[in-house]
């Protein structure tokens, strides 16, 4: 399990990024890897997933 923050989300589109607490990296996140609503700030905990350009947040929760 990963810590991060959100750093943008649109709830049209259905789609954003997460920064990693423990790194630089950010992660895409669609809306269909959504545990929980979430909204940009929103401090989370997410799983990785291998997607069709990289790795993506899965199982997402806010913390």
């Amino acid at each position: 399990m990963n810590n991060g923050t959100v750093k943008f989300f649109n709830d049209l589109q259905g789609f954003g990024f997460i920064k990693e607490t423990d790194s630089d990296q950010e992660h895409f996140v669609h809306i269909s890897g959504l545990v929980d609503e979430i909204r940009e700030n929103d401090e989370v905990t997410f799983d990785l997933q291998e997607g069709r350009k990289g790795l993506n947040a899965v199982n997402v929760k806010r913390a």
